[in-house]
C-alpha cells in the first residue's frame, strides 16, 4: 500500500494495521478515536503539529 498525505487514517489501519506502531511512535496517539478514522494523514498531522512528509516517508519505508 502506497501512503500519501491524503490517505485516511482509517484506511491505513484497515489495510496495513502494522503501521499503527509507526503512527504511535511519531506522536499520533489518537488513532483509536472514531473521528480520526475519517481524517487524512495530513489533517491528523496538522492537529498534532507533526511534519506530514516525515510521517509519509516513515510509513512507506
Amino acid at each position: 500500500m502506497e501512503i500519501n498525505k491524503d490517505t485516511r487514517i482509517g484506511e491505513i489501519l484497515e489495510k496495513a494495521p502494522e503501521k499503527a506502531e509507526i503512527l504511535l511512535e511519531v506522536g499520533m496517539h489518537c488513532i483509536g478515536c472514531p473521528a480520526s478514522q475519517m481524517e487524512t494523514l495530513e489533517e491528523a498531522c496538522q492537529v498534532h503539529g507533526i511534519d506530514v512528509e516525515d510521517v509519509v516517508e516513515k510509513l512507506n519505508a
